[in-house]
């Protein structure tokens, strides 16, 4: 049998008992994973500064793109295997089954779950607005769900 050393400052991560954590720790004003917080800001802030300011290191688009891409790749990554659990809760994996199923599995908090519906709303409504413009949109849905219907009940193949 292990035991625990005295004087070890390391801690278990819980990953859905926020009440044992609110009750075994005091409230601080810190950040409560920093380095978490650095890295997840890092790749983050240099895609951005690679993208605006790329053209004054190197004249070669593909240098710039591939320095993005692989800045955007780690962002992904600490994303989802760092930040993501030790944030706010977030895991998901791929599990197969004894029948060679591909199965996604995902867990969260239910709060993050709640506010990802809320911002994926949101962002939905402003990438509809942006692209509809000043246009009505409900008088182009109706104008598109009835040329659809005419469609479908004139039984014409949609080769426009």
């Amino acid at each position: 049998m292990l035991q625990q050393d005295s004087n070890d400052d390391t801690e278990d991560v819980s990953l859905f008992d926020a009440e044992e954590e609110t009750s075994n720790r005091q409230k601080k004003s810190q950040v409560r994973h920093p380095v978490a917080s650095f890295f997840h800001l890092l790749f983050r802030i240099s895609a951005i500064v690679v993208y605006l300011l790329c053209e004054f290191f190197s004249k070669s688009f593909i240098a710039c793109m591939v320095t993005i891409i692989l800045l955007l790749s780690c962002d992904f990554w600490t994303v989802k295997n760092v930040t993501g659990r030790l944030m706010v809760g977030l895991r998901w994996w791929n599990h197969i089954d004894e029948d060679g199923k591909s199965h996604w599995v995902f867990e969260s908090r239910k709060p993050v779950v709640i506010m990802g519906v809320a911002l994926q709303g949101a962002n939905l409504y402003g990438y509809i607005r942006c692209k509809v413009g000043s246009r009505n949109l409900t008088s182009m849905a109706t104008s598109y769900l009835g040329k659809q219907f005419l469609r479908q009940s004139t039984g014409e193949d949609q080769t426009s």
